[in-house]
């Protein structure tokens, strides 16, 4: 195995990310220069079911949750150590190529607002000790402090990749939660989190089909939309919320939408409304930044369904990442990947515009692995 940085010269960072479906760990390895991104090896790996069930139940308040974090912020870390080490393996390097690992962690509580505080577990020394590398985590509390939402967090990077100087482009992230970035002709403008995505279709789809997810969205393409729940749905608050604004799991999970959910409705008529419950509120809020197109990352992009949903409602040319240069798949592991490059450059990975922050600020803290 060598254990020189590739010929380019270019410093090498680790991205890692474990989205809000829990779906599994994404890693990358990449090199970030002259506004792009050169990912030399990806790797992807399941969450052993009983940590992820674990987590899962963690999203989500109750008993002893101090003594249940605990083991799951040391188990993360070894699952995150197993990644890095098996990315490395993959792309034939040793660890001495490597700067630093961008670590985003596995989010179990987002609380904006007044004295606000954002919990990911998945514990950063674990990791620097059992890689030998640096990592740079806890991405999201200093933009709490100074005022800011804290999420999205990726709009920074989208900004560095996707902006195109002759057009309004708005990149979508279709993880468990939607969050879009604005980019007008290549300036970041605004970013926010409209709301649900993948997780109340995995839910549902769980629930009634006894599977992780609905393939290319073909359960809910059968279904017929309930203008009447569709309608309830929309009407929560959180839709007519001005940006700045994030969410997560905590707020949209299933009891919100049993609590609105009245009669005997088909359960695959609820998949579709679901489908278009995201699709309409993300271009609700898209409709005052009018895109010209729109970008789609994430496990999202891959349900033909929901992306029909979301053409038909923008009336704008709907594609993947891909067709912009970056695999939907490994969009947000190398979005860490590069608040670790911004970290280690002292470049500001938050974005006033999109948070409400008061100011700019580097973002993250080191873990050193001695």
């Amino acid at each position: 195995m060598s254990s020189d940085t590739p010929a380019s010269g270019a410093p090498l960072f680790a991205g890692l990310m474990t989205g809000t479906s829990l779906d599994g760990i994404d890693a990358v390895l990449a090199r970030f220069e002259n506004q792009g991104v050169d990912i030399l090896a990806t790797h992807s790996a399941p969450l052993p079911p009983t940590l992820r069930e674990r987590l899962l139940a963690l999203t989500r308040p109750g008993d002893d949750e101090i003594d249940r974090a605990g083991p799951c912020h040391r188990a993360l870390g070894r699952e995150y150590t197993a990644a890095i080490l098996a990315l490395l393996a993959g792309a034939d390097l040793n660890a001495e190529a490597v700067t630093a690992i961008g670590c985003h962690g596995q989010t179990v509580r987002h609380r904006p607002g007044d004295d606000g505080f954002s919990l990911q577990l998945g514990c950063a020394d674990t990791l620097a000790t059992g890689t030998g590398l640096p990592v740079i985590s806890d991405f999201r509390n200093k933009d709490m402090v100074l005022g800011g939402q804290g999420a999205p967090l990726a709009p920074r990077f989208h900004e560095y990749l996707f902006g195109a100087p002759d057009a309004r482009v708005a990149v979508l992230n279709l993880g468990g939660i939607a969050n879009v970035s604005l980019l007008d002709h290549g300036t970041l403008t605004g970013g926010f989190d409209t709301g649900p995505a993948n997780t109340l279709l995995d839910l549902w789809y769980q629930r009634h089909q006894g599977r992780g997810f609905d393939a290319d969205g073909a359960w809910a393409a059968g279904g017929r939309v309930l203008p009447v729940l569709l309608d309830a749905l929309l009407a929560d608050p959180y839709f007519q919320l001005a940006p700045p604004k994030s969410t997560g799991r905590e707020y949209f999970h299933l009891d919100w939408l049993m609590n609105t959910l009245e009669g005997n409705a088909a359960p695959r008529d609820v998949q579709a409304t679901l489908a278009e419950l995201t699709a309409r509120s993300v271009a609700d809020a898209l409709a005052p930044f009018a895109p010209d197109r729109l970008l789609v990352c994430g496990g999202g992009a891959h349900n033909r369904d929901l992306m029909a949903r979301l053409e038909r409602c923008l009336g704008v040319p709907v594609a993947a990442s891909s067709e912009a240069g970056l695999a939907p798949d490994w969009v947000e592991a190398a979005a860490f990947a590069w608040l670790a490059w911004a970290w280690w450059h002292r470049v500001p990975g938050n974005a006033p515009a999109v948070t409400g922050a008061r100011r700019p600020a580097v973002l993250g803290r080191l873990t050193l692995p001695d």
